[in-house]
């Protein structure tokens, strides 16, 4: 009920201010201008839920884990170096996105991909509620991720919360279809490697590029970044003009 309950909260509240409310305020940041398929946020929603029952055995999994003291999670904060809180969050969003990046890349393998990601990629144009719409297999393999990180990362569960919030968010605002970023966060050497919105829907539009997770960088390494991402992204929303 924890993982339902989160996904209603983030994704509902990005698609009521965004979507319901002031949807003309953004209209000229969207990234695709055409509508929604008929029936897709519903499907999303019954796809999600089903996603969300797999994230939260995954975190029950983790929970009896720690409760045995197989995992390396800790509460008191004193047990380990100050520094340590930053460095293991940081640790882990390059793990995970190092381990999205290649798993991503292993699902579109044409034979793969039409069993265990065909169903994300039903989105053609990406909505709040996309964000965890996928295939059993898929959310099985993506939920798996934490408990397996945490046996090995020793991490404060306040990070743990932590690393948990920037994962919703910053799924919501990848399918977004709206650009929140500013222009100049596709220059600066200290936020050009964030995924935003345009990023990724250029992934659900071209397929064969941008898979990354919350960074540009092993894109940007391998090659595999779309060459239209920064003309879209400078050109394409309003952002450009701040």
């Amino acid at each position: 009920m924890v993982v339902v309950g989160r996904y209603f909260l983030v994704s509902g509240i990005f698609h009521l201010v965004f979507y319901v409310w002031y949807p003309e305020k953004f209209y000229s940041r969207k990234i695709n201008k055409k509508e929604y398929k008929p029936g897709q946020i519903r499907k999303e929603i019954n796809r999600s839920n089903l996603s969300a029952i797999l994230f939260g055995l995954a975190g029950a999994i983790l929970l009896l884990l720690w409760q045995k003291g197989y995992t390396r999670l800790y509460e008191n904060i004193n047990d380990r170096s100050l520094f340590w809180l930053p460095l293991s969050l940081v640790i882990a969003l390059v793990t995970q996105e190092t381990y999205y990046y290649w798993l991503h890349r292993w699902m579109h393998i044409p034979s793969v991909y039409r069993v265990v990601h065909k169903w994300h990629h039903d989105s053609k144009i990406a909505s709040p509620w996309t964000a965890f719409s996928f295939h059993p297999v898929e959310g099985l393999i993506q939920a798996a991720f934490l408990p397996l990180l945490l046996l090995v990362l020793p991490m404060n569960i306040y990070i743990l919360i932590l690393l948990l919030v920037i994962m919703s968010i910053s799924s919501v605002i990848n399918h977004l279809d709206i650009e929140l970023f500013p222009k100049w966060f596709a220059r600066s050497v200290l936020t050009r490697w964030i995924i935003g919105a345009t990023h990724h829907a250029l992934h659900h539009k071209q397929y064969k590029y941008n898979y990354g997770l919350y960074f540009t960088f092993w894109d940007s390494w391998l090659k595999t970044e779309s060459p239209e991402y920064e003309e879209l992204y400078l050109t394409s929303s309003e952002a450009n003009k701040k």
